[in-house]
């Protein structure tokens, strides 16, 4: 695996526990369609919450959720559509965004989680 794609899983991973922390059910992680992934599903009470990741190991580039710019809204918004359609979902959702700055060696991570994003 790509050094960059295990940070990524290890991003994953703290935003997983940092959601069930507060109380939220990990429904699905990694779920994929085609080309489209959706990186955490999970439940706020009678909610279903997806949510994409964004790990950095630094902010010298920029904060990680200005990776998630109209493309990637686009296919998320594409791949949550179809998550909906293919599970008969019919309760409320939304899409939220949790963002990780570190390395699993660096100490505990700096996790922001920004809930609600417009997906249009």
């Amino acid at each position: 695996m790509a050094i960059h794609n295990e940070l990524g899983a290890w991003g994953e991973e703290q935003a997983s526990v940092f959601l069930q922390r507060r109380g939220y059910t990990i429904v699905e992680r990694d779920w994929k369609t085609g080309h489209r992934d959706i990186d955490i599903v999970a439940l706020d009470g009678g909610t279903v919450v997806f949510v994409e990741v964004k790990t950095r190991r630094n902010r010298v580039f920029g904060e990680p959720e200005d990776a998630i710019d109209y493309r990637k809204l686009q296919n998320l918004r594409l791949a949550i559509n179809y998550y909906v359609k293919s599970k008969h979902i019919d309760q409320e959702f939304r899409l939220d965004v949790i963002t990780v700055v570190g390395t699993p060696t660096g100490g505990p991570p700096q996790i922001s989680h920004f809930e609600d994003i417009p997906m249009y």
